[in-house]
């Protein structure tokens, strides 16, 4: 018994360490109308600091596992998080584009090496016992962390400023950081594994389309979540009342996600629950700018992009042998930092160019069903035939 209470203590720290995540990251669009004043931005600018936080993935998602195996996962979480708390200070401070565009690179750094080794953190005290409920508790850490910005943060900005809204980011870190260092205990006989393998061609190719399926599914949700705000403010919203209205899509993904996952473990059909899934979430997606009320659509979004998280994740450990799925989970996650990187600026772009609020939810719902085209893509990889390497 004390066992198990001592997992689930540690999920439970994981949970709430891994929501700082998502706060951090939401804040810039949470408080989008008044930075924009402030700095001076343009909607290319904006995305671009609400895409920059996940570009050090691209760089960090492969040699962050093995970092964190050479020194301690545990050890190396605590600095991600201390450049967590960095990077949200320097953002606050920012009297311009170049510097937010650093306190930006500096927090998401280390939010990307928090991310992965988390997940690692999770599988030592869940080995072999309730890992894929324990991975599921720990995903919907990231919606938790995005829908508390989207209701909260414009609030706070309106009160005080943007600035002050952007520094509790850095407090919630620091609380990230002060319970994995005082609090979290590695699991028992957690220790080095085996030295990472090199994956085949074949097996890069599938690590990398699984990633990409997975980052189109993602980022479309971002930039819902990013422009869906400014959509509504133009509408005559007030900016805490259009971020509550947006923040209802992200709380009922924490329901509807792991209803996705049963539906899909009870029907043994990921790949119709993949494309299904994504294409309904992109049609709800489309009605975001033409039905009324508004809190319909986002509920509709909510509601529908349900079905397909389970059935991705479970992609690579279904196709990859155990030696290798760390290094193929690398792949995939360097894919799709790269992916969320570059979709929000597009998303911006398609604003400044087609001067319609609605144009970046447009181009979200179209990112959507381009899900099904990395699914796609992995499928045909793994139908076909293993050769030697």
């Amino acid at each position: 018994m004390p066992g198990m209470a001592n997992r689930w203590a540690a999920l439970a720290i994981v949970f709430v360490t891994r929501t700082s995540m998502g706060f951090q990251f939401q804040s810039v669009a949470s408080v989008a109308p008044p930075m924009i004043a402030d700095l001076g931005l343009s909607y290319a600018q904006l995305g671009t600091l609400i895409g920059v936080y996940m570009l050090p993935g691209a760089f960090f998602a492969l040699p962050g596992g093995v970092v964190g195996q050479r020194l301690g996962e545990r050890r190396v979480v605590v600095a991600g998080l201390a450049l967590m708390v960095a990077g949200g200070v320097l953002t606050a401070v920012a009297g311009g584009f170049a510097t937010a565009v650093a306190g930006r690179v500096v927090s998401g750094a280390g939010a990307v090496v928090m991310n992965i080794l988390l997940a690692k953190l999770v599988a030592d005290w869940f080995a072999g016992k309730e890992v894929s409920t324990a991975m599921s508790i720990m995903l919907t850490s990231w919606p938790v962390g995005l829908g508390l910005a989207a209701a909260t943060l414009g609030g706070v900005a309106a009160a005080t400023s943007w600035r002050t809204a952007v520094v509790v980011t850095a407090l919630v870190a620091t609380l990230g950081l002060l319970l994995m260092l005082l609090v979290y205990r590695n699991a028992p006989g957690a220790g080095a594994g085996p030295a990472r393998a090199a994956l085949s061609g074949r097996e890069l190719r599938l690590s990398a389309s699984a990633g990409v399926a997975w980052g189109c599914f993602n980022a479309s949700l971002v930039a819902i979540i990013a422009f869906g705000p400014a959509l509504l403010v133009e509408r005559g919203f007030a900016l805490g009342d259009a971020g509550r209205v947006v923040s209802l899509a992200i709380w009922l993904t924490i329901l509807s996600v792991p209803l996705g996952g049963l539906v899909t473990d009870r029907l043994g059909r990921p790949t119709l629950l993949v494309v299904a899934g994504s294409v309904l979430a992109a049609v709800m997606t489309l009605l975001i700018p033409v039905i009324s009320p508004p809190v319909l659509a986002f509920c509709l979004v909510g509601l529908a992009v349900g079905a397909p998280p389970g059935a991705l994740m479970a992609l690579l450990p279904r196709a990859l042998p155990p030696e290798r799925l760390a290094t193929g989970l690398g792949v995939f996650y360097t894919v799709f930092y790269v992916m969320m990187a570059l979709t929000q600026p597009a998303a911006g772009l398609v604003r400044d160019l087609a001067r319609d609020p609605a144009a970046p939810i447009v181009f979200a719902a179209a990112v959507m069903a381009a899900t099904v085209v990395g699914l796609a893509i992995f499928r045909r990889l793994e139908q076909r035939p293993i050769t030697s390497a």
